[in-house]
């Protein structure tokens, strides 16, 4: 197996879930993405500001896993935002894994859990809630 450039981080685990999830099941990405949440910007913006300080080319070198896993996983008449949506809640949640040590139980949890702490402006809840989303729908964290 190839070494990751994330391989040693203590999220390595759950980031290479997020790729592979999000290439198995890129439609459930993009509808979990689609959940509402109010903060999920500012909460993209101050993690991906904290991993870019940590870990810039990892981070970089995750990012470009999740595009490839999603551009591999989209060939149908809705790619664009099929893409899209996938491609932004799998960049969340790989955001919150570089920035936020703490934070890979988020996507074990229950749904109901994680979005409750998302309303209250969890910036770590906020990121990973389609994460969250898509691994109780699945049951599988490779």
């Amino acid at each position: 197996m190839t070494q990751t450039a994330w391989a040693h981080l203590p999220n390595a685990k759950h980031i290479d879930w997020v790729l592979a999830s999000v290439k198995a099941h890129q439609e459930k990405w993009g509808a979990a993405k689609a959940q509402p949440t109010k903060w999920t910007e500012v909460a993209f913006d101050a993690a991906f500001d904290a991993a870019f300080d940590a870990a810039y080319d990892a981070a970089q070198a995750a990012f470009d896993a999740a595009n490839e896993a999603v551009c591999d996983a989209a060939r149908t008449a809705a790619f664009d935002a099929a893409h899209e949506a996938a491609f932004d809640a799998a960049t969340d949640a790989i955001s919150a894994l570089f920035a936020y040590d703490d934070c890979a139980y988020m996507i074990e949890s229950e749904v109901d859990e994680i979005k409750i702490l998302a309303k209250l402006g969890d910036q770590k809840a906020v990121l990973l809630l389609p994460a969250c989303i898509v691994y109780n729908e699945t049951k599988e964290l490779v």
